[in-house]
């Protein structure tokens, strides 16, 4: 059972919080240049409101799908006696940070950028964009950190 649950998690990681980081990481960019634009040329261009909801959609159904990691992460963890190692402990207080930040600060200022580029606002659009790069930056950090840490498991007597 111990194999399932490690290949869910990692199967959930790649699947779920892949799309995320990637849609998260493109919305800034994708939001400027949408604001740049102007008013008709914003509806009815590639690059408008429509590849935004696109992108937040992505964020939103992915997140979801997104809480399988931790799920079959605890699994797998408790299946192999390692949920009091510190690497796991870790992992747990970064994906948990990463979680907070997905959910309050990513994912609702894309709702702000979105509202405002739709009801025709694009400079307060354009910097609710740059506003949004930082936060998403440091999701995808925590992210990055958690793989390592999947990986290299400090302390682990593999050999990796």
């Amino acid at each position: 059972m111990t194999k399932f649950f490690l290949a869910v998690h990692v199967l959930a990681a790649i699947l779920a919080i892949g799309p995320v980081a990637v849609a998260a990481s493109m919305f800034p960019t994708a939001a400027r240049r949408a604001a740049d634009r102007s008013t008709a040329d914003r509806n009815t261009q590639a690059g408008g409101p429509a590849v935004l909801r696109v992108l937040h959609r992505v964020c939103r159904v992915y997140a979801v799908a997104g809480l399988a990691v931790p799920v079959f992460g605890f699994a797998t963890a408790s299946a192999l006696g390692v949920l009091g190692d510190a690497w796991v402990i870790a992992s747990v207080a970064l994906t948990g940070a990463a979680a907070a930040i997905l959910a309050l600060a990513v994912l609702p200022r894309q709702d702000t950028v979105l509202a405002r580029l739709t009801a025709g606002d694009p400079p307060s659009a354009d910097a609710g964009a740059a506003r949004l790069a930082m936060p998403t930056g440091v999701f995808n950090l925590l992210w990055a950190a958690v793989t390592v840490l999947m990986i290299v498991r400090p302390g682990s007597t593999t050999g990796v």
